[in-house]
């Protein structure tokens, strides 16, 4: 899957669209989209299947394409700051999985894991530095109990259900990908 780019490019689109429209499953309340991160699985999904260099500018241009067809997520800081977490999470994600991959040359779902919550940790402290930078510029201040509050405890329902469905989707894409190169006649 990783050498097709025709394939990744159509993926990725795909994964963008999906962060267009996942939100709206939980616009009506929203405390539950920011505990749910709808924008997080499809950046998170296509930087495992599509890779880093598809996933990071899936990721950065995902909040900012929401803003700028639907008004939200507001554009400043957090806007910003997701635009930049959102393409460290893909970009991380794609790094650490195809790295992982490469080294064992099969699929794990402890390789997913791993290259999940090591996603998962950069994404969130690239969050954290540029809402301490953005919010500085502002003179609000962002401490640390701003960022375990709105890095962790916020987001405790989202980071399970990350845990959950990603690997899921990677293993079902993983076996689809395999059978589907089964050459004709040999099943």
């Amino acid at each position: 899957m990783r050498r097709d780019p025709l394939r990744r490019l159509i993926l990725s689109a795909l994964f963008l669209s999906l962060g267009l429209v996942l939100p709206f499953l939980t616009m009506q309340i929203p405390e539950l989209g920011s505990a749910l991160l709808p924008m997080h699985l499809p950046v998170l999904l296509c930087g495992a299947l599509c890779g880093w260099a598809y996933a990071l500018p899936v990721g950065a241009i995902l909040p900012i394409l929401r803003f700028a067809l639907f008004g939200m997520p507001p554009i400043y800081p957090t806007g910003l700051s997701m635009s930049l977490e959102l393409a460290a999470y893909g970009a991380v994600m794609g790094l650490c999985y195809y790295l992982v991959r490469a080294r064992r040359g099969r699929y794990s779902r402890i390789h997913v894991f791993l290259s999940l919550i090591i996603s998962m940790l950069a994404g969130r402290a690239v969050w954290g530095v540029v809402q301490a930078v953005l919010l500085g510029l502002s003179e609000k201040p962002f401490g640390v109990q701003a960022f375990l509050a709105g890095a962790l405890l916020n987001a405790i329902p989202g980071i399970l259900l990350q845990i959950v469905l990603v690997p899921l989707v990677i293993e079902l894409a993983e076996r689809l990908h395999h059978y589907g190169n089964i050459p004709r006649g040999e099943a």
